[in-house]
């Protein structure tokens, strides 16, 4: 009998310990910021409107992520007008492990072309940014968009979100090649897909 009772003692303790030891994994929260929308159209070139594309893709993102571990949270689900510091207001209450701000570029120059990212120089959160918006540039260039520089800026978002946050311009409207890209479904799945295996 005390036999018994010692096994069973050793084998709770066992149990006791496992539940102790065990962490499940913490959700990794990432914030999609949609540039524009509402009256502010961004970047517009043949009648397409950037805010319209952003719209598009980062609900693909989202629609997308299947990973249970992963949160994709859209801070602009439809054509509406925020404010940037509304937009910083909602991050900084989520307090997020990152934060994308999705945008398209574009140039007088028409042959300019490809993905790019920029980074706060904010010292807190500067080095994890930039390994973000390398993996992510690394992931989203190709044969379709050309892999562009990460560089500094201090944009509203970047330097008033107090987590890592990048803005990604993902090719330039401007550009013939790049615009045929975005404005396919395909070429909209593909950026979507990738953004969500570089934030995994």
């Amino acid at each position: 009998m005390k036999t018994n009772i010692k096994i069973l003692g050793i084998f709770s303790a066992v149990i006791l310990f496992a539940l102790l030891a065990f962490k499940p994994l913490e959700k990794k929260v990432i914030v999609i910021d949609a540039g524009h929308g509402g009256q502010d159209l961004g970047a517009v070139a043949n009648g397409v409107q950037e805010k319209t594309i952003l719209e598009t893709i980062s609900k693909k993102i989202k629609a997308l992520n299947k990973d249970s571990n992963v949160e994709i949270v859209l801070l602009r689900e439809g054509d509406h007008f925020m404010e940037l510091s509304e937009r910083v207001s909602i991050i900084n209450k989520l307090n997020p492990d990152l934060v994308i701000s999705l945008h398209i570029n574009s140039s007088e120059n028409m042959d300019a072309n490809g993905v790019q990212a920029f980074v706060s120089a904010k010292k807190e959160f500067y080095e994890k940014s930039k390994e973000n918006a390398e993996k992510i540039i690394n992931e989203v260039s190709g044969e379709n968009l050309l892999k562009g520089k990460i560089a500094e800026a201090n944009f509203y978002i970047l330097k008033n979100s107090n987590c890592p946050a990048i803005t990604l311009e993902i090719g330039y409207l401007s550009n013939n090649k790049d615009r045929v890209y975005l404005l396919s479904e395909s070429g909209q799945n593909e950026i979507a897909t990738k953004i969500l295996e570089s934030v995994k």
